[in-house]
C-alpha cells in the first residue's frame, strides 16, 4: 500500500469518527521487530498515531483487531495505554492518541541508574500488577489473535525450539544440538506449565514497550496479550537485555512487585519465587531466538548488540536460581563464546 493510500484511509476514518481533518502529511514512525506501518499526524490540533496491519503477517487483520479490542479493554480497566480513538475494520487501521517519543529505555540511556529511573521502574511494576490481576476481569480470550493462553505448545515451539533453531543453529551455526536438549526443554515447559496461569499476560513487557509521558508511564504493544502466569512479565521487565539492570535493582523490583500483587490477591510468595527462575528461563530462550531471527533473517542490526546481554542473563539464571537443573541446556549455554556474537558462524555463511 502506498503513502497516498494510507493518507486517504486515515482521512476517511477521521471524517467518519468526527475527529476532525488531518493537518499536514503523515510522518512515518520506525518500528522495532514488527513491520506494521505506523504514522504520526495532527488532526484538529491533536497529535495522533495511525497503526496499520502488517503487510506480511498472514493473520495481520486478526492482530489489528486484537490491538483494538484489548486496548479498549485495558483503557476501561484503568491500565495506562494510548487512548484508542477509532478503528476501521475493513483496512485494520487504528487511530491512537500520540504519546510522544520517550521510552523508559531512553531515560536509562540519558540518566543512567538514577533515582528517577528507579521510580519509573517501580511505577512499571505497579502498573504490571494491575494489568495482570485487575484487568483480567472482563478480559475475553476470544480477542486473542495468536493463542488464547501461554501454554506448553507455545513454550516448546515458539520459545525453546525457537532458541535452538534461530540462535543455536541459525545464528551460531551449530550443525547438531546436544542429545538431551529436547528433554530439558520438555522438563522446563512442564515446570512452567504447572504455574498458576489465570492472569493477563502482556508477553513483551520491557523498557521499549513502556513510554514516559507527562502523565506517567504508558503501556504499548499489548496486542499479544493472553492468559498466563504472573512471573513471566516481571521476568521480562527486570531481565530486559536492553536495560541491563543491576542485581540490586532487580531484587528490589521483584520485592516491590510481590507487595503490589499481594495487595490484590492472596499470593503464595514462596511458590512464586520457586516459579520465577523457571519462567525467566523460558522468557530468555524466546528473547535470544527473537534477537537472532531479527538480526539474521530480517537484517535488523539494532538487535545484534543485545545478544550478549541476553546470553549473560540466560547463563546467570542457569548458574544461579536454577542451578542443578537443565544440565544439557546449562552446558550448551556455558560453552557459547559471547565474544563471537558480533559475527557468528551462521552470519558468516550468509
Amino acid at each position: 500500500m502506498d503513502h497516498v493510500r494510507y493518507a486517504a484511509l486515515v482521512a476517511d476514518l477521521l471524517r467518519r469518527s468526527g475527529l476532525g481533518k488531518m493537518e499536514g502529511a503523515l510522518a512515518a514512525l520506525a518500528g522495532d521487530g514488527s513491520d506494521r506501518p505506523f504514522f504520526r499526524f495532527v488532526a484538529a490540533g491533536r497529535a495522533l498515531v495511525a497503526a496499520f496491519p502488517s503487510p506480511t503477517l498472514p493473520k495481520a487483520r486478526e492482530e489489528a483487531e486484537a490491538a483494538w479490542r484489548i486496548g479498549r479493554h485495558l483503557a476501561r480497566a484503568g491500565v495506562p495505554v494510548p487512548e484508542p480513538l477509532a478503528q476501521d475494520p475493513a483496512s485494520g487501521l487504528i487511530l491512537f492518541a500520540d504519546l510522544g517519543d520517550c521510552l523508559l529505555l531512553h531515560v536509562l540511556a540519558r540518566e543512567g541508574k538514577s533515582e528517577r529511573a528507579f521510580a519509573l521502574y517501580q511505577e512499571a511494576v505497579e502498573i504490571l500488577a494491575r494489568l495482570q490481576i485487575l484487568a483480567v476481569d472482563g478480559f475475553s480470550d476470544d480477542w486473542c489473535w495468536d493463542t488464547r493462553r501461554y501454554d506448553r505448545q507455545l513454550m516448546i515451539e515458539r520459545e525453546s525450539n525457537y532458541f535452538a533453531r534461530e540462535f543455536c543453529q541459525g545464528y551460531l551455526g551449530m550443525a547438531t544440538l546436544p542429545a538431551g536438549l529436547a528433554a530439558d526443554f520438555a522438563s522446563l515447559a512442564e515446570r512452567v506449565g504447572a504455574c498458576p496461569a489465570g492472569y493477563l499476560l502482556h508477553r513483551d513487557y520491557q523498557s521499549r514497550n513502556l513510554m514516559v509521558t507527562s502523565d506517567g508511564l504508558k503501556v504499548i504493544d499489548f496486542q499479544g496479550a493472553r492468559l498466563g502466569p504472573l512471573a513471566y512479565d516481571l521476568a521480562s521487565l527486570v531481565n530486559d537485555p536492553y536495560a541491563g539492570l543491576s542485581y540490586e535493582w532487580r531484587r528490589q523490583l521483584v520485592e516491590h512487585y510481590l507487595r503490589q500483587a499481594a495487595g490484590y490477591i492472596p499470593l503464595d510468595q514462596t511458590r512464586f519465587m520457586e516459579d520465577y527462575p523457571q519462567v525467566a528461563l523460558q522468557r530468555n530462550l524466546q528473547v535470544l531466538g527473537a534477537y537472532a531471527f531479527l538480526t539474521r533473517r530480517r537484517g535488523k542490526e539494532f538487535f545484534r548488540p543485545y545478544l550478549a546481554p541476553a546470553l549473560a542473563n540466560l547463563r546467570g539464571i542457569l548458574e544461579g536460581m536454577a542451578a542443578g537443573e537443565y544440565p544439557v541446556l546449562r552446558r550448551l549455554v556455558a560453552g557459547i563464546d559471547a565474544g563471537a556474537l558480533d559475527t557468528a558462524p551462521g552470519e558468516a555463511r550468509r
